[in-house]
């Protein structure tokens, strides 16, 4: 009987020559057949931009042009005020640290703010949503839903402070007021959007056996869109920790008051200890929201 020669494979290992593992491994793969219509329509999302295209690109560069000339954008009034600021950056260091306990007390009032603000604004926002998914709600309310979020989302931050402040006087009450509603018109058009973008395999599967419009939004929507509605409530968060800081300006309660009154008496030494507290408080709530992000996605 003949013996087979050992023999080394493309791989590396050894295999004896004219057996069936050297011939498959010998042997080129087979590339898989593609459908003629599907190479087709590959082929079509990498050719090369249609004639619109083309046209839209000049259009948006007028545009762009046309901005930076009405808005008075100067690269050039920019390096000259570039000393300007940095004399203005030089008188605020040293930090004083003399009035830290004020400067504690009023971040945790801001935290305080931000919370409760955040916590009653996402509630808004998500009741609203429902009225303003497309898939979920019917038209009669789809419409009306959006209307009053892009009149809310049109409206600053600091006109529903001003307009809180004549109604409740000064104090972060009114602060947390002009937070609430500000959240509906901006959070609230994400949470919807959320709910528009789930699979509708299982909303379409709850509808066809008569599930009923709550049953549908609590296993069929919710729980798709879960955790990008958490993390958009978390951004809400990171927002009104910031936002807290503007209100303050006009009497909304939080550090902003504080910071206001340091400019104006040109405290630049206690100016900069409230930059550098404020600074810390957003980088740790940013790092602690990340954490809470990765762990949900």
């Amino acid at each position: 009987m003949a013996l087979l020669s050992p023999e080394t494979t493309p791989d590396g290992t050894t295999g004896t020559a004219g057996s069936p593992e050297t011939a498959r491994r010998g042997r080129p793969a087979e590339r898989p057949q593609l459908d003629p219509r599907e190479r087709e329509r590959l082929e079509r999302a990498f050719s090369v931009p249609r004639a619109r295209f083309l046209l839209g690109v000049p259009v948006a560069a007028i545009l762009l042009v046309w901005s930076f000339v009405g808005a008075e954008f100067d690269f050039a009034k920019l390096g000259e005020g570039a000393a300007n600021m940095g004399e203005f950056l030089s008188r605020m260091f040293p930090p004083t640290w003399d009035k830290l306990d004020v400067i504690v007390e009023l971040l945790v009032e801001t935290l305080q703010m931000a919370i409760v603000g955040t916590v009653l604004g996402a509630v808004l926002s998500l009741i609203v949503a429902f009225g303003a998914a497309s898939n979920i709600a019917p038209r009669w309310l789809y419409y009306p839903t959006r209307w009053v979020m892009n009149v809310i989302r049109s409206l600053p931050d600091l006109v529903f402070a001003l307009m809180f402040v004549s109604a409740v006087g000064l104090g972060p009450f009114a602060g947390i007021l002009a937070m609430t509603v500000g959240s509906i018109g901006s959070i609230g058009k994400v949470f919807a959007e959320a709910m528009e973008a789930v699979d509708d395999g299982p909303v379409t599967a709850m509808q066809a056996v008569g599930s009923s419009r709550r049953q549908v939004v609590q296993y069929g929507v919710l729980p798709q869109a879960g955790p990008m509605l958490v993390s958009y409530t978390l951004l809400l968060f990171e927002g009104n920790v910031r936002g807290a800081t503007i209100l303050g300006m006009v009497g909304a309660g939080g550090i902003g008051l504080e910071l206001t009154t340091a400019m104006k008496m040109y405290d630049y030494g206690h100016l900069s200890a409230i930059v550098i507290c404020i600074i810390v408080l957003v980088t740790v709530i940013d790092q602690a929201s990340a954490v809470i992000r990765r762990k949900i996605t």
